[in-house]
């Protein structure tokens, strides 16, 4: 009768690495990106280091980041264009833009362009004409899953309110109004919080009479940055530009400074 074959010894200590690092590697795959999203009250490319671009570029990670730029909420003027380009390329950076309006040629691989962004920054103009061109494209589920996929989202004036539930704009003729953003984040946003004494006004009578929900405020040359559905931080330039938490408590409107970061100089 043959005796047993031995079995090949497996030490302790090999076993317990292979384990470790399997759990290790699961863990890592089930990992999700960080969603960031940096709102900006206006004076994005103010100061003379333009250190909001900066920041932004910053949030990416990367030594030489790919960033577009979206000028629907201005019809896509040729001015907003050249400034963006102005100015991003006296940074380290690789500046793109993306038109919508334009002919079926130029709308070909939205997606995939969008995708391949390492940030996706939105200027300003009329917030309801852009919503409304970038439903009509798919542009809006589009952003969502850039968002979800680590893209670094930002944008100032309509390029602030728009990521919110809701916001504050000028986008309809004589009055300021409360629009339906696209609800990545939770409340309500208003930009050129401090610089336009009559959004200042309208956003506490909305607020009051329960037309606005509670959210959060910029001035021009502020900004802040979401990480998910959490509030990260504050910037500022020049701490001229202050942010705040904006909320109707007990008949009247609380407007709570949160509390900033100057943006230091190259």
């Amino acid at each position: 009768m043959r005796p047993p074959r031995s079995r090949p010894f497996v030490p302790l200590v090999s076993a317990v690495t292979f384990l470790v690092a399997l759990v290790t590697s699961a863990n890592a795959q089930d990992a999700k990106p960080t969603r960031r999203i940096l709102a900006i009250g206006g004076g994005a490319y103010a100061g003379v280091d333009r250190p909001l671009p900066r920041y932004l570029l910053s949030l990416t990670g990367k030594l030489n980041p790919l960033v577009y730029y979206l000028p629907t909420a201005a019809g896509d003027a040729p001015p907003g264009i050249v400034r963006w380009y102005e100015t991003m390329n006296e940074l380290e950076c690789r500046p793109r833009h993306l038109r919508l309006f334009n002919d079926s040629n130029g709308l070909k691989n939205l997606e995939a362009k969008l995708l391949s962004a390492d940030a996706i920054f939105v200027g300003g103009g009329n917030t309801m004409n852009m919503l409304a061109v970038w439903k009509i494209h798919g542009v809006d589920k589009i952003l969502r899953k850039a968002w979800e996929r680590g893209t670094v989202l930002a944008g100032e004036s309509a390029g602030m309110i728009c990521w919110f539930e809701q916001g504050i704009t000028d986008s309809r003729a004589d009055k300021l109004t409360a629009l339906d953003g696209l609800g990545f984040l939770k409340g309500s946003a208003c930009p050129h919080y401090s610089n336009e004494a009559q959004r200042k006004l309208t956003c506490s009578r909305m607020l009051l009479a329960g037309e606005l929900k509670d959210g959060i405020a910029c001035d021009d040359g502020a900004a802040i940055l979401y990480e998910g559905d959490h509030l990260a931080r504050a910037v500022s330039i020049d701490g001229k530009g202050k942010a705040y938490r904006i909320r109707r408590e007990e008949g009247k409107v609380i407007e709570e400074p949160v509390k900033l970061e100057i943006l230091k100089r190259k």
